[in-house]
């Protein structure tokens, strides 16, 4: 009988990707997933360490699966946390077998094998080898554990994917200096792949949507001495092979007339931009280019281009240092933008960043006032510019029975479009959008009369509140 794994993915959809490729790479050595984590030989929790909720959430979710495994299962921790804290994670968490950073691959055999135990007390790190290259075991709580050889998890093969669109990741590490960011301290600088080999993976998962993601996506194949152009070219190949092409986490100085062009003539003309907040002074304090005049200004410039272009962003509420003033510059540029969607969250101190030694910080609950403010305001403007949709046609790529999205809406962050469930998956449908839910549209075939639709919507959500 196959042996199984569990796979526990946390953070980003960057995450999710190198998720598929540890899957992948385990499937290949004969094991198959499990249905459920008490039933797996082998469950690896691919962690967040973004910021301290985060990391929470990783600890929280290890402990829980620690606790839930079968007995004789080995746990493994690999991604952010594993890589930012390594030794110190491994010394905190005894339940814990084994914890891989990055470009350590996970074994299933390694993992569920103990290896001789080295000497008292010794702690290598993991990944270490002796003088033959052989690996050496790693003493990591419990018992000790094998280290496994550094191998590329970027360039990995993954499965063919399962819904009708995935995330591709084009590059890993970042070379910039963002105040408040510590992930190039432990993903490294930036390292594009090959122009081939992200095609390659592309024709290989077959699927309608390619959703591009890095952690500067804009600056993919900068590191190879080829700038902006090695962005624009990837979008344009990329569109070649799928009807649909979507990319996630633009810095916005990046944003050139070029890549712009690339964008919008994929058809998805959705923009998702890094721009954290909109306050010159606060943004300098932040290490990062730009002011709110520039972003609206590139805002309305996108639209008269392209009217239907959507627009996501982030910003960050509490940084040290956020006056009143900078806040009210904020909540002005939402009002004025009227942006799709929008994230905010509370300034996290990490450890090591350039933020974490400036004064200014502010008070937790003035934050909370803030984010409370901005919520309220963004809610009303999604709620706004969903409704504007009502009676509006629509290309609709369909996920899963019931659910799909327009370009509009980028898979998991985003809302959704419910759709009849005769629809079938992976496949696009025009349709009317026939009423707006919140976050939500509800949308029905041609020639069906809108009010109908919704009407029919309504009685269902009041028959499943009985």
């Amino acid at each position: 009988m196959p042996r199984r794994f569990w796979l526990e993915t946390l953070g980003c959809p960057k995450n999710q990707v190198d998720s598929d490729k540890l899957a992948g790479r385990l499937a290949a050595g004969g094991a198959v997933p499990a249905d459920r984590p008490d039933e797996a030989e082998l469950v690896v929790v691919n962690t967040c360490a973004f910021i301290e909720e985060a990391r929470q959430e990783s600890v929280d979710t290890i402990l829980a699966l620690a606790g839930a495994r079968a007995d004789g299962a080995r746990l493994v921790v690999t991604g952010c946390l594993a890589e930012r804290y390594g030794d110190e994670l491994a010394a905190a968490l005894p339940e814990v077998d084994l914890v891989a950073g990055f470009g350590r691959e996970v074994d299933l055999d390694a993992a569920a094998s103990p290896a001789p135990a080295a000497k008292a007390g010794a702690l290598a790190p993991a990944g270490s080898a002796g003088s033959a290259g052989a690996p050496v075991p790693v003493s990591i709580g419990r018992r000790p554990v094998p280290a496994v050889p550094e191998f590329d998890l970027l360039n990995l093969p993954r499965p063919k994917a399962t819904a009708p669109w995935a995330y591709v990741k084009v590059a890993e590490g970042c070379d910039r200096a963002c105040g408040f960011c510590a992930i190039p301290s432990f993903r490294g600088p930036q390292r594009s792949r090959p122009l081939g080999a992200v095609l390659g993976e592309i024709e290989a998962l077959e699927v309608a949507e390619v959703v591009l993601v890095a952690q500067d996506l804009a600056s993919y194949g900068r590191d190879q001495g080829v700038g902006e152009r090695g962005i624009v070219p990837l979008v344009q190949a990329a569109s070649a092979l799928v009807p649909r092409v979507r990319l996630l986490y633009l810095y916005p100085s990046d944003l050139t007339g070029a890549l712009v062009d690339a964008v919008c003539a994929t058809g998805v003309p959705y923009f998702d931009l890094s721009l954290q907040h909109v306050s010159r002074p606060l943004l300098r304090r932040m290490r990062r280019w730009g002011d709110g005049d520039r972003f609206l200004q590139r805002v309305r410039a996108i639209r008269a281009q392209e009217p239907e272009a959507a627009f996501r962003s982030s910003f960050i509420v509490g940084y040290p240092g956020e006056t009143e003033a900078d806040h009210d510059r904020l909540l002005h540029f939402v009002e004025e933008a009227q942006l799709d969607w929008c994230g905010f969250f509370a300034f996290s101190e990490e450890p090591g960043t350039y933020a974490a030694g400036l004064d200014g910080a502010v008070d937790g609950a003035l934050v909370r006032e803030r984010l409370g403010e901005l919520r309220e305001l963004q809610d009303g403007i999604t709620a706004r510019r969903r409704n504007d949709l009502v009676g509006r046609r629509v290309e609709v790529l369909v996920d899963e029975p019931g659910v799909g999205r327009t370009h509009r809406e980028a898979p998991e962050i985003d809302g959704i479009v419910e759709v009849p469930d005769d629809l079938p998956t992976g496949t696009f449908a025009s349709l009317v959008v026939s009423a707006a839910w919140g976050t939500d549209l509800v949308a029905a075939p041609l020639g069906v009369a809108p009010e109908a639709a919704g009407v029919a919507r309504a009685a269902a959500g009041q028959g499943a509140a009985r």
